[in-house]
């Protein structure tokens, strides 16, 4: 079972950081995996924005839409199993989210993750 401790999880909490602090003001210093997720901005956020169209980008929450960014990032360039992905972003949006969070954030990942495989 993971933990607040797992390196793992460490490493994406300061991913999102890093997305939230970027969604404000580009941030002089960021990981090469930020770096690499912004190279891919668009396409992230064009999936998120059609799984929520109910919600345009500007106006989610932006440690939100800092998980979501992440995740979609992760379903779609590496091989972390999808369950952990989703798991992860939702233990993320529980974490330094709203009390809503946790619940969008699993249902836009399932609504991207159910048009990937169809």
């Amino acid at each position: 079972m993971k933990t607040a401790k797992d390196p793992r999880h460490i490493m994406r909490k300061n991913l999102v950081q890093e997305l939230f602090a970027e969604s404000f003001t580009n941030q002089e210093t960021k990981s090469e995996l930020t770096n690499k997720i912004l190279a891919q901005i668009n396409s992230i956020d064009q999936k998120i924005s059609q799984s929520a169209p109910a919600w345009p980008l500007e106006k989610l929450n932006k440690i939100d839409l800092s998980i979501l960014r992440l995740a979609v990032y992760e379903l779609e360039n590496t091989q972390t199993p999808p369950k952990v992905v989703i798991d992860e972003a939702v233990e993320l949006a529980k974490e330094l989210g709203s009390e809503s969070s946790p619940s969008f954030v699993n249902g836009v990942l399932g609504t991207i993750l159910k048009g990937k495989n169809e």
